[in-house]
């Protein structure tokens, strides 16, 4: 087990020691990996998603194709299918009410023990004013690091079952993530760890912050020997009370809801840039050398709690 933990950190450095050589900014890069989630970034935040906004044929349109992306890599999903109704709070004419999560299950080497979450969210703000608002860094950046994640964990499998939910609605108040924790597809008692990525792809900040550990102290010594070898700035934080409004991450993306279950979570994101919550956030803005590396330390992470997920305690 220390072994094989081991041999993921020492991958981390090699991937990100050369992570300099990529190109940024989206445009074309010889590495194929950084090339295929610049692709799909593009493909999931582009103007024909309308915004994605939660109960909108853009969202459906997001789902079916997040659903080919899981379909063509052979990945199962969580229950009979990969679409789980939300029933969504109306607004405007009403005629919006009906979202869904798309959940997967990747099975682990063991069987009937701790399970883990790796979740982000794929809806967005819609259109306004005639403007697209595609989300490229929130959160299709997120979901389309659960595809790379998703690949790799079914060519080597994890330990312990790792169930991936794309939510709807985050941005109406959770209400995805809410959904899920309020009936998930295994019992609640055995999700022992939730990993969120929400807007993990812009640098405007220069770094990339970890919260939760301040919720769960045995987390952050499994995390930094992870984030100690990146080949970004990773900062710890945003997590404790006494922060100025909004300084606190707790309860602001889809990880409150685990959290309000007692379960342990870490969330990976950037501090708001220019573009949050604004039609300007494009792909093209996307820094492609900080992304593959953020998306590159979220799978470290992943795989070094799953060596050590049975000494967390709820």
């Amino acid at each position: 087990m220390v072994n094989r933990t081991a041999g993921y950190l020492a991958m981390l450095t090699l991937l990100l020691a050369g992570s300099g050589s990529l190109s940024a900014q989206g445009s074309a890069t010889s590495d194929p990996i950084t090339a295929r989630l610049m692709q799909r970034l593009g493909a999931l935040s582009a103007d024909s998603m309308e915004g994605r906004r939660a109960g909108s044929v853009g969202a459906a349109r997001a789902r079916r194709w997040i659903i080919g992306e899981l379909t063509a890599m052979g990945a199962q999903p969580a229950g009979a299918v990969f679409e789980v109704p939300v029933k969504l709070t109306a607004r405007g004419t009403g005629t919006d009410t009906a979202g869904a999560n798309v959940v997967v299950r990747i099975p682990g080497t063991r069987r009937d023990g701790p399970v883990m979450v790796l979740s982000a969210h794929y809806d967005h703000l819609g259109v306004r004013n005639g403007e697209v608002f595609n989300g490229a860094d929130d959160d299709a950046s997120g979901c389309v690091a659960l595809l790379l994640i998703a690949e790799r964990l079914l060519r080597e499998p994890p330990q312990h079952d790792v169930v991936l939910a794309f939510f709807d609605a985050e941005e109406t108040g959770m209400q995805g993530s809410r959904a899920f924790v309020a009936a998930p597809p295994v019992p609640l008692e055995r999700i022992a760890f939730n990993l969120n990525l929400d807007m993990i792809a812009r640098q405007d900040g220069k770094a990339l912050w970890v919260a939760g550990t301040s919720h769960t102290p045995a987390l952050k010594a499994i995390a930094e020997p992870v984030t100690s070898k990146a080949g970004v700035t990773v900062r710890y934080g945003h997590d404790t009370k006494d922060l100025k409004p909004g300084d606190d991450w707790t309860r602001s993306s889809d990880h409150a809801s685990f959290h309000a279950k007692g379960i342990p979570f870490l969330y990976l994101g950037v501090e708001d840039h220019a573009d949050y919550h604004k039609p300007g956030d494009d792909a093209d803005k996307i820094d492609a050398t900080f992304y593959r590396a953020t998306v590159e330390v979220a799978y470290a992470l992943l795989r070094a709690v799953d060596a050590k997920l049975e000494t967390l305690r709820r």
